[in-house]
């Protein structure tokens, strides 16, 4: 792979790369040789990213600072009555009027090591063991459980969620004993979030600053 590298690498150096583009496989493909249709889209969809991509990069760093700047409030306010806040746990600051609102939350990011698969083939053999018609449910349950996102990732949600079955069974309590010992934190990671309370109803709404919405 690293030979062939080098050669595009070579070629590239005695061409001219504004007559070309690469295609998904890193290929060099002279602009003559590409469809008139497909070079419409490839410019639209670059178009479009060169338009938007500004405006997330600049609420990715609003975001940012937004979180900077209440964690120096907060260390200002406790400046008055001579302490040092910790920098974990959530905070909300509401504006005067009650109409808006702020919070920073902190969340940890949270996954499995190999003791998963212990604590699946435990469960499987639970399964097998009880009686499907008596079990058809908790089947149901367990399999939705450890089903995979489009990306690949199980939910830590729905995994942890089978520890509040109430099920005594004790190859079924070495299988929540291993979930357990198999979670960590990955990482903690904070979060900004925007409130508007409506002035109708009194509730507060949550402002959509999701940049994948």
């Amino acid at each position: 792979a690293s030979l062939v590298a080098k050669q595009q690498k070579e070629i590239a150096m005695t061409i001219d790369l504004s007559q070309y583009k690469t295609d998904a496989k890193g290929n060099l493909i002279p602009l003559e040789n590409i469809k008139e249709l497909d070079l419409a889209r490839d410019d639209l969809v670059h178009e479009i990213f060169a338009a938007v991509q500004p405006a997330v990069d600049a609420l990715d760093s609003a975001k940012q600072r937004a979180i900077a700047d209440v964690r120096a409030f907060v260390e200002l306010s406790a400046e008055k009555y001579g302490v040092k806040p910790s920098k974990k746990g959530n905070i909300t600051i509401t504006s005067f009027d009650g109409k808006l609102r702020v919070n920073v939350a902190m969340k940890d990011v949270m996954m499995f090591d190999e003791r998963l698969a212990a604590a699946k083939a435990l469960i499987d053999e639970c399964l097998t063991e009880w009686t499907q018609d008596s079990r058809s449910e908790l089947r149901v349950i367990v399999q939705q459980a450890f089903d995979v996102d489009k990306d690949g990732h199980i939910s830590t949600a729905k995994v942890l969620s089978l520890r509040s079955l109430k099920i005594e069974d004790e190859k079924w309590q070495r299988a929540m004993q291993a979930l357990g010992d198999s979670l960590h934190t990955l990482a903690t990671r904070e979060y900004v979030r925007l409130y508007r309370r409506d002035e109708r109803t009194g509730e507060w709404a949550l402002v959509n600053t999701d940049r994948r919405g």
